[in-house]
């Protein structure tokens, strides 16, 4: 049996967004399993630093925080700087995971209608989620050409960037409150964007020995959201329900490690079988 196959020992691994729910999961598997993480976040402070990576578990000379905004290609930029300083090397692991969506408890003025959504909103939406991923992959993904050492970039996509929300879930908004929520279009436009940008990016560096796929999530489990949306959730997913915050995390180790060196421009999906219908 090859011990290594999943191996990701050594490995310098980004995770954008490290501090969030998913995030968080994913750098802490790397981190578990040898690997030097780099979260990147928009805010970051030795508060929330603690608070989810907390110092009595965890050895700082393995992970390191910056303050990234990913649509600000200059932030971007200095970080890899500063973790070619720290750990001589450029990254092999680069996991797009930042991303804004639009949650049921959002007021109506960003969650109405579509003939009534905000532009900006929209453009904000995108910017993070498509924008974001296009300059982290351009600013990472042009070290490791230069460094010819290849790698794996992995982009986050989502159930509602391959098929359209399904708009009766969130229908109990309007009978609880009598203020209806819509799942906003924002949120799939962008993530829908990542499937080709993963595809364009493992043809024009295939040769270069970088991966690039997307991992499609559905729903995750949080204690904030209602029984009312759990009970619809639940009903539409031939699994049953939701995923918890750490199922994701094999499906981040295989797409890290050489167990999927012959794999890219591909769409690894985990749903719990939404797509399956």
């Amino acid at each position: 049996m090859n011990d290594t196959l999943f191996s990701v020992e050594n490995k310098i691994c980004i995770v954008t967004g490290g501090l969030g729910q998913l995030g968080a999961q994913y750098a802490k598997a790397l981190y578990e399993r040898g690997a030097r993480v780099a979260v990147f976040g928009r805010r970051v402070d030795d508060a929330r630093i603690g608070k989810v990576f907390p110092a009595d578990k965890f050895n700082y000379e393995n992970l390191k925080f910056y303050q990234v905004d990913i649509t600000k290609k200059e932030q971007i930029e200095k970080a890899l700087d500063r973790i070619e300083e720290v750990w001589g090397s450029v990254p092999d692991v680069l996991i797009n995971n930042a991303g804004i969506d639009t949650q049921p408890s959002a007021p109506p003025e960003v969650s109405g209608p579509f003939e009534n959504f905000p532009e900006e909103v929209f453009r904000e939406v995108v910017d993070v989620n498509l924008v974001g991923t296009f300059l982290a992959c351009q600013a990472v993904g042009k070290r490791m050409v230069e460094a010819e050492k290849g790698g794996s970039i992995i982009n986050i996509g989502s159930i509602y960037g391959m098929v359209s929300p399904i708009q009766d879930i969130y229908a109990y908004k309007k009978e609880l409150t009598g203020v209806p929520f819509i799942k906003p279009v924002a949120y799939s436009a962008a993530k829908s964007g990542i499937y080709n940008l993963t595809r364009y990016l493992a043809t024009y560096w295939g040769k270069k020995n970088i991966r690039v796929n997307t991992l499609t999530l559905s729903g995750v489990w949080r204690d904030t959201q209602d029984e009312y949306f759990h009970k619809n959730y639940y009903s539409r997913i031939p699994i049953g329900r939701m995923a918890n915050e750490d199922e994701y995390n094999g499906s981040v180790i295989f797409l890290s490690s050489d167990a999927s060196k012959y794999m890219t421009g591909s769409n690894v999906i985990v749903d719990g079988g939404w797509t399956a219908w």
